[in-house]
């Protein structure tokens, strides 16, 4: 196949998983029956909550987070990206921040633990300091080839700042690179898209990048606008700021037509850079 239907799922989660695991069932549901193949679900899809009660609930949701994203995929014959969830180490003092790829039959095709931690304090007034309580990913992210549809990289939200982790997934043979996101709104609204446009267009890759949106507790706020970018580093489809999903054909064929016209890939100077 060279020419399939790729969605990206927004949700406003919340710290109640069994409410959020609902919503992320019927937006893979809704994009199933519009024809999508493969699914993406943002970043703490599960769960978002205060860091203590993430730490007290991992175990259980690492489990049920791999369980449900098995049944999705089987269920609704997809291949379904679980953008992020918590899995405990160090006796449950922090987690690993983690996303799945499942194949249409439920079975795993590819694990990846977030490597690059938000520690940001923020004009707005917020501080995020991701690294107390999550520990870095300490493997290189995986390229997997879907069958049937494309070779796949991924990453995880604060990643896309890092060109060098995309560089490396198209190196390693990516033609489609997942960003699923829980992108803050204050920074979200300079620099969400213009990131997720800058790493398609430089790489000449698709970009699929499921993501959080709204107000989750507190002042926690989500930017939204889930996207699906082409190549050429056109927007194909936005979800906006509601709940739902961005939704757009993804064409393989598409990727070496412009790697012919735009060959930048080919004229990299390793040997320099």
């Amino acid at each position: 196949m060279t020419d399939f239907l790729a969605a990206a799922v927004q949700l406003t989660s919340t710290s109640k998983p069994e409410v959020n695991f609902a919503a992320a069932e019927e937006q893979i549901e809704l994009a199933a029956r519009r024809g999508a193949d493969l699914v993406g679900l943002p970043e703490n899809f599960a769960f978002i909550g205060d860091d203590q009660q993430r730490l007290e609930l991992s175990t259980t949701l690492a489990l049920e987070c791999s369980r449900f994203l098995v049944t999705m995929a089987r269920r609704y014959q997809v291949v379904l990206l679980g953008g992020g969830f918590p899995v405990p180490i160090d006796s449950g003092k922090r987690t690993l921040n983690r996303a799945e790829l499942v194949g249409r039959d439920g079975q795993i095709l590819a694990r990846y633990d977030k490597i690059h931690l938000f520690d940001v304090d923020l004009p707005d007034g917020n501080t995020y300091q991701e690294s107390a309580t999550i520990a870095s990913g300490q493997e290189p992210p995986p390229v997997v080839d879907v069958p049937g549809l494309c070779r796949v990289g991924l990453s995880i939200c604060y990643d896309v700042r890092f060109p060098e982790l995309y560089r490396y997934l198209v190196s390693q043979g990516a033609e489609l690179l997942m960003i699923p996101a829980a992108f803050t709104a204050f920074t979200g609204k300079d620099h969400w898209q213009v990131l997720l446009q800058a790493r398609a267009i430089e790489n000449t890759a698709y970009v699929l990048a499921p993501a959080q949106t709204g107000i989750h507790y507190a002042r926690r706020q989500s930017h939204g606008h889930a996207m699906v970018i082409d190549p050429w580093g056109t927007v194909l489809s936005d979800a906006g700021i509601l709940q739902g999903a961005s939704i757009a054909p993804v064409d393989t064929s598409h990727v070496a037509r412009i790697r012919d016209q735009m060959p930048s890939l080919k004229h990299r100077k390793p040997g320099i850079f």
